[in-house]
């Protein structure tokens, strides 16, 4: 008898997957059960369409903005309930932002927006501004300029910010064109870092957000940068690792740079990566999988897949599977280990580019 409740144990442990947390129009996030392959829950959003989620630091959270009415929504992440939702909108302003972070306690929210004023014949269109959002007035508490050195590289997507903030939330981290580090009382400068993302032509939700959480380590950041020597503008691409509370980091330089990178994710091992790089353009675009040991930096693995125009890119819980979603309908799962593709996911929803959380 215990050999067999053993046994079950096993089996039970073994059907287990993750559960997968995506933006959904029109307003909604699905959760998905990845040893089911299918929709176990369906969260309706107030406040419209979610365009971005990210996750807390202790995992138990998550932070959704949305579209319709600049509105802020705080996901229970073990009862599927929202706890917290407003807008920001008001009849006679509107405000843009798109994703951001929360400080370690919940508290507050960071982000970058931009502020529409509704006159009598017109919207006057404010200059982007660092933004604190008190999550329990529900309201805009600080804005600040933003230096005109960095107005361009915040104006993509809103002011799409891909903010991490340290353990003790006295400073934020921005990836951009630059790695800049602000202090988080008066977004200061503190640091700049000349390590560009990698460019992403075609390619959305790459580095933004939730993915900024592959390595899922408070106070870690691991990601794929480039740089480029100041002659003759060489582009290679590396791995960069950031602690977030000294401010040190170490970048290895990998190879030339292709086109394009969707991201770095990170298995739970810390030992794996991956990534989707494309070359060329329309016609002669290509697309391949590669593989990372992390222990050496060196790829270890590469294997074509087909390209698609616009994808987002994710891991498993258990890190032994790859998805492909996003501009449509579905998620294709691929063999971690193969790189071989294994099957089609049918959300019967269009999925929003809100991203990808996915909790074990």
């Amino acid at each position: 008898m215990k050999t067999f409740v053993a046994l079950l144990g096993l089996f039970s442990a073994a059907a287990q997957g993750a559960t997968i947390f995506l933006g959904a129009y029109p307003n909604a996030i699905i959760v998905f059960d990845e040893a089911k392959g299918q929709i176990v829950d369906r969260i309706v959003l107030s406040t419209g369409l979610p365009t971005s989620m990210r996750l807390s630091q202790d995992r138990k959270k998550i932070y959704i903005t949305t579209n319709d009415n600049s509105g802020i929504e705080v996901l229970d992440v073990a009862t599927h309930k929202v706890t917290n939702h407003f807008v920001l909108n008001t009849p006679t302003k509107r405000y843009r932002f798109n994703g951001g972070v929360p400080d370690p306690q919940g508290r507050v929210f960071y982000t970058v927006t931009t502020e529409m004023n509704k006159l009598n014949d017109r919207y006057e269109i404010g200059k982007l501004k660092y933004t604190v959002i008190d999550l329990a007035q529900q309201m805009i508490v600080k804005a600040v300029d933003i230096a005109r050195e960095d107005e361009n590289a915040n104006g993509g997507f809103y002011g799409r910010a891909g903010f991490e903030i340290s353990p003790d939330g006295k400073y934020l981290y921005q990836f951009r064109d630059k790695v800049v580090i602000l202090n988080t009382d008066d977004f200061k400068v503190v640091d700049r870092i000349d390590l560009a993302k990698p460019d992403f032509p075609g390619m959305e939700n790459v580095g933004f957000g939730g993915l900024l959480d592959s390595i899922g380590e408070p106070g870690q950041h691991i990601s794929l940068f480039n740089s480029a020597d100041p002659i003759v503008h060489n582009r290679v691409f590396g791995i960069a690792r950031f602690d977030l509370t000294t401010h040190k980091v170490e970048f290895t330089p990998i190879g030339p740079a292709p086109t394009g990178m969707a991201g770095l994710q990170v298995a739970p091992d810390k030992k794996t990566a991956y990534t989707v790089i494309a070359n060329g353009a329309l016609g002669n675009k290509r697309c391949e999988f590669w593989a990372f040991n992390l222990a050496t930096n060196h790829i270890t693995s590469m294997a074509e897949v087909p390209c698609r125009s616009r994808f987002s890119f994710g891991m498993a819980g258990d890190g032994k599977k790859l998805y492909f979603y996003g501009a449509g309908f579905e998620i294709e799962v691929y063999d971690a280990a193969t790189l071989k593709y294994e099957r089609t996911w049918d959300l019967n929803n269009d999925v929003t580019g809100a991203g990808m959380i996915v909790l074990n």
